[in-house]
């Protein structure tokens, strides 16, 4: 990198912005709980609508996906994730984070540390990124083949680097593996976002462990869970945060909690080395054609029971996890939203339904 000048110093650290962390209340772990927006499964403008009604619910943050396809056609959409975040923003007050690739495939890092550095600026301390090395469902778009993990890695690693040196107000050139010529930030975030690193094997949450601010991942059955996370901490995040993303499926009854499950997330079960690799929708739906109902647990946690729910998330919050993003994996929004704020987020994370709003610095 050749760094032209500095005009401030770099902040590292999770002190840099806001992070969700756990509280103790007597003998009590609270979490904070936050809603995933599943930009695969609905049009922009329901998702803005959901995460009014999560805010409302008593759900403190939110997270979204940031695909340029969905994994199914049952699913259906993709909306452009960086559009809908500014007005997710605007219409709440909760922090929110991007699961994204700063590879160098769909976005050249340098457009991503722009594109977080304007939402940061207007929205101080409320934005936090998740980096992964990506899928070829969403990097094909641009041509060219599709490397191994470990280049993956490299480029996700690159990628990381060049953000933050922006986001300090370098101005930075790099031959490879990522060419960048030049590239300053003219408006700067009043604090770097956090880079909280996306982790599905322990291999690769030891490895975020060294730089990373923090670390997601997503649920799976305990002992492997905890794999990951003491990776996380052996790999150097002793001290950073842990967050979950919980794929679930509720509804008024085990049919169709089942039902739905099936019907939106079989096509997302496979192993992580299977998910980076395919290439287009249709090959998901081939991939997931003979996929049964029982064989979408322990992925998705399938439960009509609100009491089940409540000792899955506490099981995780006992677990040390910061903050747990809910996914609902089914279409039925409204009633996960209602029935969670009135039934299970009192109960997981000691707050009134419709209480816990965040108020960012």
């Amino acid at each position: 990198m050749v760094t032209v000048f500095s005009r401030r110093k770099l902040l590292k650290g999770p002190g840099t912005a806001q992070i969700l962390g756990q509280q103790e209340t007597g003998t009590r772990r609270l979490a904070h709980i936050g809603y995933h927006a599943s930009h695969e499964q609905f049009a922009p403008r329901e998702l803005l609508r959901y995460i009014r009604m999560a805010q409302d619910a008593g759900f403190v943050a939110g997270m979204c996906s940031d695909h340029w396809s969905p994994w199914s056609e049952a699913q259906g959409h993709s909306g452009f994730a960086w559009s809908w975040l500014g007005a997710a923003l605007e219409a709440t007050n909760m922090p929110f984070g991007v699961v994204t690739v700063p590879g160098g495939w769909r976005y050249h890092p340098a457009l991503l540390a722009q594109a977080a550095a304007t939402l940061a600026q207007m929205y101080p301390g409320r934005l936090w990124l998740a980096p992964g090395s990506g899928e070829w469902l969403n990097e094909h778009i641009t041509g060219g083949s599709w490397p191994d993990k470990a280049t993956r890695n490299e480029r996700l690693y690159e990628g990381v680097q060049i953000m933050r040196a922006l986001w300090n107000g370098e101005t930075v050139s790099r031959e490879g593996p990522i060419p960048t010529d030049e590239a300053r930030l003219w408006t700067l975030p009043h604090a770097p976002p956090q880079l909280i690193g996306a982790a599905l094997t322990p291999k690769t949450a030891r490895w975020l462990g060294g730089w990373a601010d923090g670390l997601i991942t997503v649920n799976q059955p305990e002992e492997a869970l905890q794999e990951v996370i003491d990776a996380f901490r052996e790999g150097g995040g002793t001290q950073k945060p842990v967050y979950l993303q919980v794929h679930l499926s509720y509804a008024s009854t085990e049919a169709e909690a089942w039902r739905n499950a099936h019907e939106q997330w079989r096509t997302s079960v496979f192993d992580s080395n299977v998910l980076a690799q395919l290439k287009l929708t249709e090959e998901f739906e081939a991939a997931a054609k003979y996929v049964t109902q029982e064989e979408m647990s322990p992925s998705v946690r399938i439960s009509a029971d609100t009491e089940q729910h409540v000792a899955w998330l506490t099981e995780a919050i006992e677990m040390g996890i910061n903050a747990l993003f809910l996914h609902n994996v089914g279409r039925n929004q409204e009633e996960f939203i209602d029935v969670y704020g009135d039934k299970v987020l009192p109960r997981v994370a000691g707050q009134d339904a419709g209480g816990g709003k965040y108020e960012h610095p």
